[in-house]
């Protein structure tokens, strides 16, 4: 079996194991798997408004899985998007809000630049611990995402100017300014009122754009060699030390934009968080899924905000919506133990031949 056949069958046999024993549990409590999957599939997909909502969940997933793409093919463990993403979307929506007059085809362009900024700052952090002091990045990433987490409820009730946050709620801010939204009328007019934005369109962009450094430029070779082996990249004149760092620099930078997406695209507003956003995690599960390569990322960010858009449809049938978080973390699990088709089987075949 030639690994490009692997690589295309490993994630195909996890998402049916991850059907299969999502319907198992369905028929173990007395559900009809058919009609779930149906609830689930119509939810997600069967009108203009549901497809949009689908389409729209899709945008941080895959920037938040480019996130951990970019940190895993240097060698890197990030599990810090969920904290890159909050510090994105905290300090671009402060950004909007403090200079509500700034004209739109300035303001989109500068509340980008603004998250990237800050979400590359928070990936800065652990990326020079680990090039120069050798820290576990998993360590860090997992404390910053708690920083972060309390900072940003810090900020919003003793920081930000009282005109920004609402008036009947501290938690929250007020609704960003049509000059600053990511939501387009036509966009509305084409899915009827559903939250479909142009996050999905800068998601794609820089979709294409990683692909292009993945395959085709110096960095993307780098980044590729030190994750591969640092000790023989910096033999052969690469800076193993630079390349790390610079990898959860962009990380960051991605996984940032991810919060910027999910801010002015999805929420409007900031609102305190009392855990870590799940589009970090689920970001992580879509770029495992994925392959970590971005044409697979693509199609596992589509599979996974089906997966989120359609699960509160299976109540239609009182089948409870967490069912599909099982099907999700199996989907994962079965993901993670890929070593059964990669080791078992060929020798499996080979005793086959032998005998």
């Amino acid at each position: 079996m030639s690994s490009k056949t692997k690589k295309i069958l490993v994630p195909i046999i996890a998402v049916l194991a991850g059907f299969v024993l999502g319907a198992i549990i369905m028929l173990i409590f007395g559900f009809n798997p058919i009609w779930g999957y149906e609830d689930l599939l119509v939810s997600a997909l069967g009108n203009s408004r549901a497809i949009g909502e689908t389409i729209q969940t899709a945008g941080p997933l895959i920037l938040e899985a480019l996130a951990f793409a970019v940190a895993m093919k240097a060698g890197l463990f990030n599990i810090g998007m969920s904290g890159q993403a909050l510090s994105g979307w905290l300090f671009s929506m402060w950004f909007a809000l403090s200079f509500p007059d700034i004209p739109r085809l300035l303001m989109i362009p500068l509340v980008i630049i603004v998250g990237m900024l800050f979400g590359a700052l928070m990936g800065l952090i652990p990326g020079v611990l680990r090039a120069l002091l050798g820290t576990s990045e998993v360590i860090t990433t997992i404390m910053l995402n708690y920083i972060i987490l309390y900072f940003s409820t810090f900020v919003v009730h003793n920081i930000m100017a009282k005109k920004i946050i609402m008036s009947t709620s501290i938690d929250q801010t007020n609704p960003v300014g049509t000059n600053s939204t990511f939501r387009a009328q036509w966009l509305s007019d084409l899915t009827n009122n559903s939250t479909l934005n142009i996050g999905i369109f800068i998601a794609l962009i820089a979709l294409v754009i990683m692909a292009v450094i993945f395959s085709k430029t110096t960095l993307g070779y780098e980044i590729n060699a030190v994750g591969l082996n640092p000790d023989a990249s910096e033999y052969a004149g690469i800076s193993s030390k630079r390349t790390i760092i610079l990898s959860m620099v962009v990380a960051g930078a991605l996984a940032g934009l991810g919060g910027v997406v999910y801010g002015f695209g999805y929420m409007q507003n900031f609102v305190v968080q009392t855990a870590s956003l799940d589009i970090g995690f689920n970001g992580m599960a879509v770029a495992l899924l994925g392959g970590n390569n971005p044409i697979g990322i693509l199609f596992a960010g589509l599979l996974f905000s089906v997966l989120q858009t359609g699960a509160p449809g299976m109540m239609t049938d009182s089948i409870p919506p967490q069912i599909i978080q099982v099907v999700t973390a199996s989907i994962i699990f079965f993901i993670a133990i890929k070593f059964i088709i990669e080791v078992i089987l060929p020798k499996a075949k080979k005793k086959g031949e032998k005998a």
